[in-house]
């Protein structure tokens, strides 16, 4: 295997016998495998002049499935693949596609045993030149966060043909003999798929469950037993709740699910009790501690003790050997959470770790409702900066520097955030400044669409030409290939000088690097006190 999609690949370089993040080298090979048929079925849709819906929806759901911490069950790996190829073939057969067509296009096996042999050479190496293998790999990541998005989408039935199309664009130049220009086109087209996959999600999440609104999260436990969901998919969390309600069972949050406490929909919901425990890094402890059944629903899955790993269920994309999985909804219908719920009542209550509350729902809509508040604040110079410190949590200690860099900001200074890196800093007392918290909560990563909305109302206000005059920097946090979606959304809608960290990506080859830098002053970086300087003054 040859892996280093992730911010913790192994020495900053890649991981080649197993993933740092717990995945086996067949199982990161099978991963590639599965990449390497969502370029055929690109291919032939190219070929083909247009793109069905149904190979928008594939290719969404199995670059997906690629993004670190999702699968790491080779069986439902081989299946995705084996329905990949047949709807490539199919797809071929229905437009007549024919030609001279890159292997990825034609390529087929039968057995188990030749999928794993292919998939050994089909991989990230395959491409010799090293910014070429580098270009197409930030590429590739970009989209594979932007088909996430679009998958969350899909589920609440909300899609955009445009974003289909530009993931079949995007991944069919990965086999071409593009020029560098051409290659850094992509890549910004990338970005722009990104923003259009994040808008969808935003409306689709908005409409399905109201605009999040300012929230005080409890983080306490209650004495009931719980379930404890974590991911993205807030159609799971809509169904986990009204499954659960009048079953004596307590609902719980983590990770990435904590902003679902903000949408008015779920607070109905008297057995919605909170959030428990912080990042997705912290399974092995939280998910012991809680003691009933976790439910994952998308990434952000650790491979789980034995301790506790006959309470954790899969369901969606998320995949783990040897754990329960629960059965994708059929047309019409909902999932089954029925194992889940009576799992719960043969358990204990969750232990308690923390109490009090933590604070948040400042998407778009609810920061734009504070506007007036805002605006009077940065006029009278009671808010001097913002920093955005959105994106990942991780494992690695040097992560230490967000907490220590958000507790030595200027009074006058308001983080702007979305995704699990706020977990850094999210329950420090950092006050407020006229009754504004000097942290703003958006919500999960995908809400990084509503920080750049946010700065783009601020840019209209005060009647600025350019984004980059605002009073806002840039120090993001990244982990896996969402983010890297949302730092080529933030290129593609004109930011630039963005630190980026603990450590800048492992497949930018030192030519991408400076690329990135001259055009858009890309940078990472260094410790708190400089960087403070740097970045605050």
């Amino acid at each position: 295997m040859f892996c280093y999609q992730c911010q913790e690949t192994l020495k900053n370089n890649g991981c080649t016998v197993n993933g740092v993040c717990g995945k086996k080298g067949d199982t990161a090979n099978l991963q590639d495998l599965l990449v390497y048929v969502v370029k055929g079925i690109a291919v032939v849709a190219q070929e083909a002049g247009t793109v069905d819906r149904e190979a928008g929806l594939f290719i969404a759901k199995a670059l997906f499935t690629t993004i670190t911490n999702v699968s790491f069950d080779n069986d439902r790996l081989i299946q995705t693949i084996r329905e990949g190829i047949e709807l490539r073939d199919r797809i071929r057969e229905k437009y007549d596609v024919s030609g001279d067509l890159h292997d990825c296009a034609v390529w087929t096996a039968r057995t188990d045993e030749e999928f794993l042999k292919k998939a050994e050479t089909i991989g990230v190496l395959a491409a010799e030149n090293e910014d070429v293998r580098s270009l197409r790999e930030l590429l590739i990541y970009g989209l594979k966060g932007a088909a996430a998005y679009a998958e969350h989408a899909a589920v609440l039935g909300f899609e955009d043909q445009s974003v289909f199309d530009n993931l079949v664009e995007g991944m069919a130049s990965t086999v071409k003999d593009l020029g560098l220009e051409d290659m850094v086109a992509q890549v910004l087209k990338a970005g722009e798929t990104a923003v259009g996959a994040m808008a969808v999600l935003d409306r689709a999440n908005t409409e399905t469950y109201g605009n999040p609104e300012l929230s005080e999260v409890n983080i306490g436990v209650g004495g009931n037993p719980g379930i404890l969901i974590s991911g993205h998919d807030l159609k799971d969390m809509e169904e986990l709740l009204e499954q659960t309600e009048g079953t004596g069972v307590d609902v719980y949050t983590h990770g990435e699910m904590l902003p679902a406490n903000y949408y008015p929909a779920f607070k109905k919901y008297d057995h919605f009790h909170g959030n428990y425990g912080s990042s997705w890094w912290l399974q092995d402890r939280e998910f012991e501690s809680f003691n009933g059944p976790v439910l994952m629903t998308t990434n952000c899955l650790v491979p789980p003790k034995e301790s506790y790993k006959g309470r954790v269920f899969t369901t969606g994309n998320a995949a783990f050997p040897g754990v329960r999985h629960i059965a994708d909804r059929k047309a019409g219908g909902h999932k089954d959470f029925s194992e889940v719920i009576e799992t719960a009542r043969g358990c204990r209550p969750p232990d308690e770790i923390e109490t009090g509350s933590i604070v948040g729902g400042f998407a778009h809509n609810q920061v734009l409702a504070l506007a007036d508040k805002v605006v009077e604040a940065v006029k009278s110079g009671a808010i001097r900066n913002f920093v955005v410190m959105a994106g990942c949590d991780g494992r690695q200690k040097g992560r230490s520097y967000y907490t220590e860099f958000a507790r030595a900001l200027p009074g006058d200074t308001v983080i702007l955030t979305a995704g699990c890196a706020k977990y850094r800093y999210n329950k420090l007392d950092l006050g407020d400044i006229g009754g504004i918290p000097r942290v703003l909560d958006a919500g999960q990563c995908n809400d990084s669409y509503s920080l750049a909305l946010t700065a783009l109302k601020l840019k209209e206000v005060f009647g600025l030409e350019d984004i980059n005059e605002l009073p806002i920097v840039y120090n993001i946090a990244w982990y896996e290939q969402k983010a890297v979606a949302v730092l080529l959304a933030l290129l593609y809608l004109g930011v630039k000088n963005i630190h980026l960290g603990p450590t800048l990506p492992a497949f930018l080859s030192p030519a991408v690097v400076k690329v990135l830098v001259q055009n858009f002053g890309i940078g990472g970086i260094t410790n708190v006190e400089d960087d403070m300087r740097a970045m605050i003054g």
